[in-house]
């Protein structure tokens, strides 16, 4: 970014009182200098037979009557303060004044951006020379005061020259900066960016393994119901109709009968002489081992009523109703 140019006109009125502070004590002793040079060379210009006169004449007459001397310095071919080529000269020392004025505040200016921007410009950030310059100015300046018109040519050509390469290094200069802030906004924008993809990607694994940590739904009870049976037989069907007569006295609606179906038709498919071989489970209900049901009844291993019984003892102390029964067994498969 670039600083406040609002604050030039300061700075260039601040350069000039500086300069003129320092210039003071030069520019009079150089007007002494000219009055006694003119003095020394009117007094010492006067022919002797002259200068013989005026004594002889002062001897005579030194203070009643006496003549004045005149005597007429050579005009040099230089300009003659007034006239219009002088003023020519003199409105080009300003012009080049005003351009050198310029070009120190614009090197002023990119120096200040360079240190406020805060990025680095390697070997290119080595500031701009004007000390050149600006000494250069300050004896165009005291010039153009005195109205030293023939000197001004060259003390204006010296500042024009040196205005150059100062434009140019700050030019250098500003371009370099306005590259740095480019390519600084460019990988800020590309640190923004990968920073919204890691948080992206960072989410989206979290809710994997968030949802992978969450047992899935148990899947709805849609139990197939055994049929051709009474409560009191044997048969799937009569031990089906046993346990839902049986429901009530544990405090289950007829709504737990359809996790109790699917339940038992998984483990045991509701027959009572089922048996697994590789755990020992036993029964209806998969009692492990089978003999844990002879708390329900000595006749366990030859009545479905018993085992069922059994098997709701079971669950309620253990998962509190069937359907929970039939959650855990879903989400773990054995309850």
């Amino acid at each position: 970014m670039r600083s406040d140019t609002s604050s030039s006109p300061a700075r260039r009125l601040r350069r000039l009182a500086e300069r003129r502070s320092r210039r003071r004590p030069a520019i009079v002793a150089a007007s002494l200098a000219v009055g006694l040079l003119a003095t020394a060379g009117v007094t010492g210009g006067l022919p002797v037979s002259s200068a013989q006169a005026v004594s002889a004449n002062q001897a005579e007459a030194p203070f009643n009557d006496f003549a004045l001397v005149s005597y007429s310095l050579p005009v040099e071919p230089a300009m003659i303060a007034g006239s219009a080529e002088a003023s020519d000269v003199v409105t080009a020392a300003r012009e080049a004044l005003a351009t050198a004025e310029g070009a120190l505040d614009a090197a002023e200016t990119v120096q200040a951006d360079i240190a406020a921007a805060g990025v680095d410009l390697g070997a290119t950030d080595a500031g701009v020379a004007t000390d050149e310059l600006s000494q250069a100015t300050e004896r165009l300046e005291r010039g153009t005061d005195a109205q030293h018109t023939i000197f001004l040519p060259g003390l204006t050509e010296d500042v024009v020259d040196l205005v150059d390469p100062v434009d140019a290094r700050v030019t250098e200069l500003r371009a370099a900066l306005d590259a740095a802030i480019a390519e600084k906004a460019r990988l800020e924008a590309e640190a923004a960016e990968k920073a919204r993809l890691e948080a992206e990607a960072a989410a989206a694994s979290e809710a994997a393994a968030a949802a992978a940590r969450t047992p899935a739904a148990p899947a709805a009870p849609n139990p197939v119901y055994a049929t051709g049976g009474t409560a009191g037989d044997n048969s799937p069907a009569g031990a089906q109709a046993s346990a839902r007569a049986m429901l009530p006295e544990y405090g289950w609606g007829d709504d737990q009968f359809a996790c109790l179906v699917s339940l038992w038709n998984k483990e045991s498919g509701w027959n009572y002489q089922a048996y697994n071989r590789s755990s020992g489970a036993t029964g209806i209900p998969q009692a492990l081992p089978g003999s844990k049901m002879a708390s329900a009844g000595g006749d366990w291993q030859t009545n479905a009523a018993t085992q069922v019984r059994w098997g709701l003892g079971y669950i309620a102390g253990r998962y509190g109703s069937p359907c929970g029964a039939w959650s855990h067994s879903q989400s773990v498969g054995w309850y």
